[in-house]
């Protein structure tokens, strides 16, 4: 079978890749390991940014649709943020279990004819100038690029010999999906993280009886990553955090982790990507890491796509790495102060007063909830100071996948002719500070003016060649 891009994973990662990737009618195969969905929910939150991402493919109503609550603002270590501070239609975590939005994005990538392939086990790959041709099982594949998002345990990583540098866990924390007997939360609120040095526990309502227990305490520190949770020991921590009216039904799934936190250094090696947990694991702390992964694809996706149908060079897929590698960098700096806020010992206690008296300030609140809810992302452009470039435009129709250009006139659509059919050209209303603005696919500025000439420099960076010349 001979592909474009072989997709090394069918979790959200790679289910959003292949969305985008079957967007832009580029061929596209996911190969995943498991020979169906398990159902299983690591992931429970999408944030606003994310929400935003969903928003420009016209896929948002679909997803909160299936969603189970909306929690107002968002968390660090537990501490309250305040979204509303950033300009979004979106100021709250979508409280959605992980599986959920793989049924989603699947149906998506099945509507844009992208096959997933289930039950079949990358096992070897090889590289050559002009492609990659990747085995799983008796199945030999045979794909211009490959993209591994297989997960922190990444078998593409493994099998290029990828370095995966980074911190070992130091806390040890146990999460189950479990059925109950009395009084339980019937919606979901932020979890208390205040410290305890007898252990903390965060229930939280999945639906049709099922519920999400993420716990941690003296207990399980002790515990090796590969002992069994017991329900001896989930009674204990839910004891402990529910109260004993709070009884123990039955474990549906159950499994421990760590707040280890890695991250690759190059996320492009020839004609094989990484994205999402391929790329950097990090702790749960404040939901990011299925956003993380989405948002992985969604920058990936269009530049990819525009590379091979011929149109940019490969300074523009190694954008992705420029782009996205910081921004996953900040995610594991972030989530590791968060578990510094968590030592239930007098001097980190006092650390966290200290930080919890900061984020009662506007200026403090927003610098901390544009990053945990990824609102504040910037792809900044060298050699301009316009404050536009490198932010993202919330609200736009970018259901199509292609750039857009929003100007205040007519006048520089001509420019625009050359890239008919693969740029959209809208006439706004919208207070842009410059006559036009060329909005990327994935909603980020890539340029501001009202020069022609520039224009068609911006779009040859971003959009590719023209279909024909302009003179």
């Amino acid at each position: 079978m001979d592909v474009d891009v072989i997709i090394a994973g069918a979790g959200p990662t790679g289910l959003m890749l292949a969305a985008e990737l079957g967007l832009a009618g580029v061929s596209a195969v996911v190969l995943e390991r498991l020979p169906e969905r398990s159902g299983q929910s690591k992931a429970l939150g999408l944030q606003p940014r994310t929400a935003e991402v969903f928003e420009a493919r016209g896929l948002l109503d679909r997803l909160t649709g299936r969603a189970i609550h909306k929690v107002p603002g968002g968390h660090f270590a537990g501490l309250r943020l305040d979204f509303t501070a950033w300009d979004t239609a979106h100021p709250y975590m979508i409280g959605i279990p992980q599986a959920r939005v793989e049924e989603l994005l699947e149906a998506r990538a099945a509507e844009l004819n992208v096959k997933v392939l289930r039950g079949h086990e990358l096992t070897a790959l090889t590289q050559d100038d002009d492609g990659v041709t990747a085995t799983a099982g008796p199945l030999r594949l045979r794909g211009r690029y490959l993209v591994g998002c297989d997960g922190g345990r990444s078998t593409v990583r493994d099998l290029l010999g990828i370095g995966f540098p980074g911190l070992d866990g130091r806390l040890r924390m146990a999460v189950a999906d479990l059925t109950l007997t009395g009084p339980a939360p019937t919606s979901w609120s932020l979890p208390d993280m205040t410290p305890s040095a007898t252990g903390k526990g965060y229930l939280a309502p999945l639906g049709d009886g099922v519920y999400r227990f993420l716990f941690y305490g003296p207990e399980q520190q002790e515990l090796p990553s590969d002992a069994p949770i017991t329900p001896a020991e989930v009674t204990r921590a839910l004891t402990g955090s529910a109260g004993p009216r709070v009884r123990l039904g039955e474990i549906r799934w159950a499994s421990r982790f760590t707040d280890a936190s890695r991250q690759i250094a190059r996320y492009r090696h020839g004609r094989v990507l990484l994205a999402g947990d391929a790329a950097h694991i990090h702790s749960p702390m404040g939901g990011q890491g299925l956003n993380l992964g989405v948002q992985d694809a969604f920058n990936l996706g269009w530049k990819l796509s525009t590379h091979l149908h011929g149109h940019a060079s490969d300074d523009l897929l190694d954008t992705y790495h420029t782009e996205r590698h910081p921004v996953a960098a900040r995610v594991l700096a972030n989530t590791r102060a968060q578990a510094v806020l968590l030592v239930p010992d007098e001097e980190h206690l006092a650390l966290r007063t200290i930080v919890e008296e900061l984020l009662t300030l506007p200026e403090a609140n927003k610098v901390i909830a544009g990053m945990i809810s990824g609102l504040d992302i910037r792809y900044p452009l060298p050699g301009d100071p316009h404050p536009l470039l490198g932010t993202q435009l919330p609200g736009l129709d970018l259901h199509s996948g292609r750039p857009l250009i929003l100007a205040a006139t007519e006048r520089l659509r001509p420019a625009v002719t050359p890239w008919s059919g693969r740029v959209g050209y809208e006439v706004t209303a919208r207070d842009l500070h410059a006559e036009a603005v060329l909005v990327r696919p994935d909603g980020y500025v890539a340029w501001t003016g009202s020069d022609a000439a520039s224009l068609t420099d911006a779009l040859s960076r971003w959009a590719g060649t023209p279909q024909r010349s302009t003179r």
